[in-house]
C-alpha cells in the first residue's frame, strides 16, 4: 500500500465574472482529477483554521499533522534551514524579497517584476554579503538569494541571543500569534522593524535588521545591475523586504515515528525542503519550476515513480497556480491548473495502481486572483483509491467537493491522521 499526497499550491481561489462567476479550478479543464474525485471522497478543508490566511509555511505544517500554534516554528528559520544556511539557537533568520523602494519609502513592486535572474540575484547577494557591515552587537550577516526573487538572511551575534519577536518591514503580511499571514488590505509603504516586546533581544534584533535594510538599499541603489536594469527599462532590485522571523528551528517529532511509516517529500522550493526537513522526511530534490508545466510536471512524476518502492508515503508539493494568484492572472492560473491535471495526473495514473494506494489531492491555501494574496477560504480536497467509495462528486472543484462526504475540515491537522488511518487500515 502506498500513499501519495499532492498538494498544488494555492490552487483555490474565489468565483470571476470572466469565467461566469466559477473560480480559476472550476473553469479549468480537469479530467483526470475529476476522475479521481467521482471515484473517491470530497471535502473542504480549512488549512489552518477559519481566519486565518496562512503563509505556506503555516499551512504545509498544519496539513502535515504539526499544529503551528504550538510547533513555535516560523519560515525564516525553516526557510534558511531549506536553503542550507546553519541555524543555532539565538540566530536570527528571515525571509526576504528582493523589491523595488519608490520614493517617500513607496514600494513599486514587492518581487522586482519577477524577472529577476538568478544571475542578478546572486550578483546582488554577493555585494551585500561583502560590503554590508552591521555594527551594532558583534553582528555578523549570511545573506542567500534562493529562487527568483526570493531570498533569506541570517544574522548572528557574538555578545547575545537574538530574538525573532520583531515585526517585518514587508507591508503584505504580519503576525497573528505568532504565525505569518496574508494582508489582503495592504498600503505598500515599507515598513520598521520594531520589536514586540520589550527585551533587550528583540529591540537588538529589531535595530539590526533596520540597519541591515538601510545599508543594503544604499549598496543595492548603486549596484552596476540595477543601473542596467534601469537603462534596460527593469524595475531596479534596489530593496530587501523581511519578513517571519525567527531565532531557532522547531522541534517537531519525526514523521516516521509519529505515523509509524516511511515518509518521502519531493520539494523544490526552501520552505518545503525546510520543513521536510524538520520533521526528518526523507527528502528527494526536484528541479526547481520552470515555465513549462509540461516539462516540470513530467519529471516530477518520474521521479516519483523511481522512488515509489521505497517509502510508504509520499508529500508532493506543486508550485505552479500561486504565483498567477499573486499576480492577478486568472487565465493563466486556469491554464496552469488544467496543465498539471493533464501532465501530472495525466502521466501518473496510468503508471500507478490505485486498487494498492491512496491518492489525496488538496492546496496548501487559496490565492484569490482578485485578491492576489492568500486568503483564509476553505481548499477543496479529495481522497481516492483502494477501498474507498465514491460520494458522487463528479467535479473537482469548490463548489462541488462541498457536497461531498468528507465534509468541512474546520483544521488543517485533522487530515494527516485520517490520511494515515486510511493507510494503515488498507495495508495487506
Amino acid at each position: 500500500m502506498k500513499l501519495i499526497y499532492v498538494v498544488i499550491d494555492g490552487m483555490g481561489g474565489l468565483p470571476i465574472e470572466e469565467f461566469e462567476n466559477k473560480t480559476p479550478l472550476e473553469a479549468a479543464e480537469t479530467p483526470y482529477m475529476d476522475s479521481l474525485a467521482e471515484r473517491g471522497k470530497t471535502g473542504l478543508m480549512y488549512p489552518v483554521r477559519k481566519g486565518i490566511a496562512p503563509e505556506s509555511d503555516v499551512a504545509v505544517l498544519s496539513i502535515l499533522g504539526y499544529d503551528p500554534f504550538k510547533s513555535k516554528a516560523h519560515r525564516g528559520p525553516l526557510e534558511a534551514h531549506g536553503a542550507d544556511l546553519k541555524i543555532a539557537d539565538g540566530d536570527l533568520a528571515l525571509r526576504c524579497n528582493f523589491a523595488t523602494l519608490g520614493k517617500e519609502k513607496r514600494i513599486v513592486d514587492r518581487r522586482v517584476g519577477r524577472d529577476i535572474t538568478t544571475r542578478e540575484a546572486a550578483k546582488l547577494s554577493e555585494a551585500i554579503n561583502e560590503r554590508v557591515k552591521l555594527k551594532s552587537n558583534l553582528a555578523e550577516l549570511e545573506f542567500k538569494n534562493t529562487t527568483g526573487h526570493r531570498a533569506v538572511l541570517v544574522i548572528r551575534s557574538r555578545r547575545m541571543f537574538l530574538s525573532g519577536q520583531i515585526t517585518n518591514t514587508d507591508p503584505a503580511y504580519s503576525r497573528v500569534e505568532g504565525l505569518g499571514v496574508a494582508k489582503t488590505k495592504v498600503e505598500m509603504i515599507l515598513k520598521e522593524c520594531r520589536p514586540l516586546n520589550e527585551t533587550e533581544e528583540a529591540k537588538a534584533s529589531a535595530r539590526l535588521v533596520n540597519e541591515f535594510v538601510e545599508k543594503s538599499h544604499t549598496i543595492l541603489a548603486d549596484h552596476e545591475i540595477n543601473k542596467l536594469r534601469a537603462k534596460e527599462g527593469r524595475l531596479p532590485a534596489n530593496l530587501i523586504l523581511t519578513r517571519d522571523a525567527g531565532s531557532s528551528l522547531p522541534r517537531l517529532v519525526k514523521a516516521n515515528e509519529r505515523y509509524g511509516v516511511s515518509f518521502a517529500c519531493l520539494a523544490d522550493m526552501p520552505i518545503e525542503k525546510g520543513i521536510a526537513k524538520a520533521a526528518n522526511l526523507e527528502l528527494i530534490d526536484v528541479p526547481l519550476p520552470t515555465s513549462s508545466v509540461r516539462k516540470d510536471s513530467i519529471t516530477r512524476v518520474k521521479k516519483l515513480l523511481h522512488h515509489l518502492p521505497s517509502f510508504d508515503c509520499f508529500y508532493m508539493h506543486i508550485k505552479g497556480p500561486d504565483e498567477p494568484g499573486h499576480d492577478g492572472k486568472p487565465h493563466l492560473k486556469k491554464q496552469i491548473i488544467a496543465g498539471v491535471d493533464r501532465f501530472f495526473f495525466g502521466n501518473l495514473l496510468p503508471k500507478i495502481n490505485m486498487a494498492s494506494c491512496i491518492l489525496c489531492v488538496t492546496a496548501d491555501h487559496s490565492t484569490p486572483c482578485k485578491l492576489k494574496a492568500h486568503s483564509d477560504d476553505p481548499v477543496p480536497i479529495l481522497v481516492a483509491g483502494n477501498r474507498i467509495r465514491g460520494d458522487h462528486v463528479k467535479k473537482f472543484s469548490e463548489r462541488d467537493c462541498r457536497k461531498g462526504d468528507l465534509g468541512i475540515l474546520t483544521r488543517g491537522t485533522e487530515l494527516m491522521p485520517r490520511l494515515i488511518s486510511l493507510f494503515k487500515s488498507g495495508e495487506s
